[in-house]
């Protein structure tokens, strides 16, 4: 589903901001490939490039068979609805109801109308367990319910075959960061969906993760499983795990 080859790419301060180097891995469907790192080591770079958001300096990004990184933007659009991305802080809109952010996405992107749009919100609220918030406004729900809403947001344009996540934990206690790792699981697991999750909390990645991968200074370090990765010599893997 989500393949890059020999990804390089630099800022153009690059001496100032993240760089990614020789990047290269597969996600195939149902996986849910984790990239854990230090702040600044390339995780969301990495994210930017398969959204297409950013255009590698030299190498290839193949998202569902398709290469994508010679595409204009309008097809590049195209690709984007195969995505939902979930954000650190959820990047809901304030001044719409928690039922209208997730119409929103489905009047622009899906042409969804009428008594069939408010059935798919229901049923997509539903899916996150947050269909009794429908009327309630972004600033009367909690951290974590944000981050339902925005999950459910990020499946209201189609359902995805592939789903981003920045940092879907960071902030929140750990029994609400537990609810949602059970939701991002959930995804997986009932939908077949394809995820790449970036973090720096294991305790998290370990829950969700199938396989992991590990930046330092904007290159892969280590790509495996939970198993090979506790048991790696790397000594900053080690010190990282600590």
């Amino acid at each position: 589903m989500i393949s890059l080859e020999n990804v390089n790419y630099f800022f153009p301060d690059y001496q100032d901001h993240e760089v990614v180097q020789d990047i290269k891995f597969m996600v195939n469907q149902g996986e849910t490939l984790v990239i854990l790192g230090e702040s600044g080591s390339g995780k969301t770079t990495i994210l930017k490039i398969i959204l297409g958001l950013l255009k590698p300096t030299s190498g290839q990004v193949i998202i569902d068979g398709e290469e994508i990184t010679q595409l204009k933007e309008q097809e590049l659009m195209r690709i984007r609805r195969k995505i939902g991305m979930v954000f650190q802080e959820g990047a809901l809109f304030d001044s719409m109801t928690v039922g209208e952010n997730v119409a929103f996405c489905l009047k622009e992107q899906s042409g969804w109308y009428g008594q069939e749009m408010e059935s798919r919100v229901h049923q997509i609220l539903g899916f996150v367990d947050m269909d009794d918030c429908i009327d309630k406004m972004p600033d009367e729900l909690s951290g974590g319910m944000r981050r339902r809403v925005a999950i459910a947001r990020a499946l209201a344009s189609s359902d995805p075959k592939i789903m981003l996540y920045d940092e879907p934990t960071t902030g929140l206690d750990p029994i609400t960061a537990d609810n949602i790792c059970d939701l991002i699981v959930k995804l997986r697991d009932q939908q077949k969906v394809s995820s790449v999750m970036v973090t720096h909390l294991l305790r998290d990645a370990f829950k969700v993760g199938t396989r992991f991968m590990i930046l330092y200074e904007g290159r892969i370090i280590f790509e495996g499983t939970e198993k090979e990765l506790k048991s790696s010599a790397h000594l900053y893997i080690k010190k990282f795990l600590a």
